[in-house]
């Protein structure tokens, strides 16, 4: 029997995802600096304050003010109208060291292995219904947000959008499992009041704001649905339809958002930086965690083995599970659930002992954070439309800052400049499945 399935997505400018994005670049800051840097930042955002909380241990020397300006500027909150900019909010900076409990159990001496940095499980997710396998609508839902963004900065068209959007799209599947039909489409997103009533009367503000809320949706229609679709291939783009149900700014208008219309916190949006609710999530947040944390590390590990898996035609889903105890570093398990997919002759059990035999010690922290180079300054952009379902890529990070450096048993501070080349989303490669296919003898 056909089914639904829904999955939501929210732009930058959503609080939440603001202050996500200020922890990982409060992370990039002091990794760029000093790639042994052991962060948590945690970052709350509110009408006309930041305050950035969390652990760190490092010997970077970073302007937490200025960083958090600049990203703040960056996603579009640059009015005071908007009762939350880069140049006026106060920032409160409660960052201090990591505990030496903590830290004992984590860091990797000359006799010891390094640890995990906390217990847990985490999850990796891979599906073959999208070029990306992710699920579809998640990937529609991030297209949605990632688009309206894109417009309001362009500033070509809708020129009244605000940064704070969220997406919803419900998908239609078949008994199989294969997507069928888009069924709903929701978009809330923060705007101008670019219509003024004509009086203080009640029936004249409504009036105003039906008039808004008719161009808002006419032009999510005809500007961004078109953008969105034009992005997708073929066989996505024929699963949009006349029937497509559309709900636009559902509760009327949208002025106030952001941080001043909703409180943001780091790690709020787990499913939305996943899977979408599709798969499982373990719990840990991303954003702000350096990769001794395997919350973060190690579910970009899962997700590794998952895609891979599925690539390489083990089966058509995976959800990949690990789970570790603090301080110590191999994990306690792994497991593979195909969802009953599996295209070899083998039981969930089956597939799940050989990749331990075959990987195990490649999710140790160390192998997990050496094979992705994950002490690198890579974290800002998973912080906005997904940590995963993206394209790897290399690029140059070009940050100035001031590093302390020792010449003649003097220290002195000395302006440098980083052009280092990093791989952004390496847990996104494709490097697997070639060994995956001879292991498992696939042709």
């Amino acid at each position: 029997m056909p089914y639904l399935f829904t999955s939501e997505s929210v732009s930058e400018g959503h609080p939440d995802k603001v202050a996500d994005q200020i922890s990982d670049a409060i992370l990039d800051a002091m990794l760029a600096q000093d790639p042994h840097s052991r962060v948590a930042c945690e970052t709350l955002v509110t009408t006309g304050l930041v305050v950035v909380a969390g652990e760190i241990t490092t010997n970077a020397k970073v302007d937490i003010q200025e960083i958090v300006r600049k990203k703040i500027e960056d996603i579009g909150y640059n009015s005071d109208e908007l009762m939350f900019s880069a140049k006026s909010c106060a920032v409160i900076n409660a960052l201090h060291s990591q505990s030496p409990d903590i830290a004992q159990g984590v860091d990797e001496g000359k006799e010891k292995e390094q640890g995990a940095g906390d217990q847990g499980m985490m999850f990796g997710y891979a599906t073959n219904e999208t070029e990306n396998l992710m699920p579809l609508s998640l990937e529609i839902s991030h297209l949605l947000v990632g688009e309206l963004a894109r417009i309001r900065k362009e500033g070509k068209k809708m020129k009244y959008l605000r940064p704070d959007a969220k997406s919803q799209v419900t998908v239609e599947y078949n008994d199989k499992n294969q997507p069928i039909r888009i069924d709903t489409i929701v978009v809330s997103t923060q705007h101008d009041e670019f219509v003024k009533p004509t009086s203080e009367k009640d029936k004249d503000k409504k009036a105003a704001e039906n008039t808004m809320q008719e161009k808002i949706a006419a032009d999510i229609k005809a500007i961004l649905i078109p953008a969105v679709k034009a992005k997708l291939p073929t066989k996505v783009k024929n699963l949009f339809n006349d029937q497509i149900k559309y709900h636009i700014n559902p509760t009327g208008k949208f002025i106030i958002g952001g941080p001043h219309g909703d409180t943001g916190l780091t790690g709020r949006k787990i499913i939305v930086d996943t899977y979408g609710g599709a798969g499982a999530h373990g719990g840990g947040a991303f954003s702000g965690k350096d990769p001794s944390k395997v919350d973060r590390s190690a579910a970009y590990a899962a997700r590794h083995l998952a895609k891979n898996l599925v690539l390489a035609g083990v089966s058509e889903k995976a959800l990949v599970q690990v789970s570790y105890a603090i301080g110590v570093a191999e994990p306690v398990s792994i497991n593979v659930n195909t969802y009953g997919t599996a295209k070899v002759k083998m039981t969930d059990g089956q597939i799940s002992d050989k990749i331990v035999k075959l990987y195990k010690k490649e999710f140790k922290p160390k192998q997990i954070i050496d094979r992705f180079e994950l002490k690198s300054p890579i974290y800002s952009p998973t912080a906005a439309y997904g940590h995963v379902g993206r394209a790897s890529y290399e690029e140059k990070v070009i940050t100035n800052y001031v590093k302390i450096e020792k010449e003649d048993k003097k220290t002195k501070e000395v302006r440098k400049e980083s052009k280092d080349k990093f791989t952004f989303f390496p847990w996104e490669k494709a490097n697997w499945v070639d060994n995956l296919k001879k292991q498992f003898d696939i042709k």
